[in-house]
């Protein structure tokens, strides 16, 4: 009996050790989130299903954020082959031109994930994209957006007027541009010093992330008077890849993972946001914490305010009027501007 059990137990083990070398292609995409939050959570999954979708012929590995490289410089190492593929927002990339910076983060143009999904893969955006890439040789292989931002704040904020000389961390680019030109005093500073720039009072608000990401992370409650629904940014998160492996792989592979790019889209945007709905409930449950929303009209000042920079960022650069044109005549065709 024992002899059968190990000789059971063998084979087992060398089935196993044959299915763990069982995938033709096995790639490392670097994310631009930290292990531990939901959004990395959700990209795990993705990666997970894409084996499953694949019966095990893709192995995709999803590293935290500056696993390999810095998160602006994922684009130039799935160019070169140190990465095969990122999950990331577009806009980290505006220092390389203008365009990624207005296409990631068109600031004030959408109201929710959908527009913006609906426009990657129906609109034109997918296709300007992967235009966008060819010349640094990545494959852009879908997008969305995690969800319409909150705002966090120490400040109690009602309308645009409560932005002038309010000291916030915004990232480089177009959101800097906005919020400068709506009176406000933006400063550059990574994600991960936003929480320690807050409790030193270094800043006094910051455009970060989703709702529930934010509460999570304790910033309500350093920052006691949120902004929710937020006003102002919803960033294009992105699955893309190194061309020279895109090309490797067969046509069905190519189409799994294209179809996947769009359910991870509506995936994670739908999970943040049935999040958001739970954080706003234990957030409002807190005496100490404020959540102030807009009205319609400040929504709409704040609107008027980042359309003006859309025209003077598209200036820029061809590329960035090239966004700019696809963009707005999107909006204005969908009745959206």
């Amino acid at each position: 009996m024992n002899k059968m059990i190990s000789l059971a137990a063998g084979v087992l083990s060398f089935s196993m050790a044959l299915s763990a070398s069982a995938a033709d292609f096995k790639f490392k995409f670097q994310s631009s989130d930290p292990a531990g939050v939901k959004n990395f959570k959700i990209q795990q999954e993705w990666a997970d299903r894409v084996e499953r979708m694949t019966g095990g012929r893709v192995d995709i590995e999803v590293l935290p954020v500056g696993s390999v490289v810095s998160h602006t410089e994922t684009l130039d190492a799935m160019g070169m082959g140190i990465l095969d593929g990122h999950i990331s927002v577009t806009g980290y990339f505006s220092g390389k031109d203008p365009a990624f910076g207005l296409i990631g983060n068109t600031v004030g143009a959408w109201s929710s994930p959908d527009q913006l999904i609906t426009y990657v893969n129906y609109g034109g955006g997918y296709e300007l994209m992967n235009e966008l890439y060819k010349p640094y040789d990545v494959k852009f292989v879908g997008g969305g957006a995690t969800g319409l931002e909150a705002f966090v704040s120490k400040k109690p904020l009602n309308g645009v007027a409560d932005l002038k000389g309010l000291k916030l961390r915004a990232p480089e680019g177009l959101v800097q541009s906005v919020f400068a030109a709506a009176g406000a005093a933006p400063v550059n500073l990574p994600g991960s010093e936003v929480f320690t720039a807050l409790s030193k009072g270094v800043i006094d608000a910051a455009d970060y992330t989703v709702f529930s990401t934010n509460q999570e992370a304790g910033m309500n409650d350093i920052a006691t008077h949120p902004v929710y629904p937020g006003f102002h940014s919803l960033p294009l998160l992105e699955i893309a890849m190194g061309m020279k492996q895109w090309n490797k792989l067969p046509a069905d592979i190519q189409e799994i993972l294209t179809t996947s790019a769009r359910d991870f889209a509506y995936d994670i945007s739908t999970q943040l946001k049935l999040a958001d709905v739970q954080a706003v409930k234990t957030a409002q449950a807190n005496p100490k914490i404020t959540i102030h929303d807009w009205s319609d009209e400040e929504r709409k000042k704040f609107r008027e305010i980042a359309r003006s920079q859309w025209k003077e960022f598209a200036k820029q650069s061809p590329n960035a009027q090239k966004v700019y044109d696809s963009v707005t005549s999107y909006l204005e065709q969908q009745g959206l501007l």
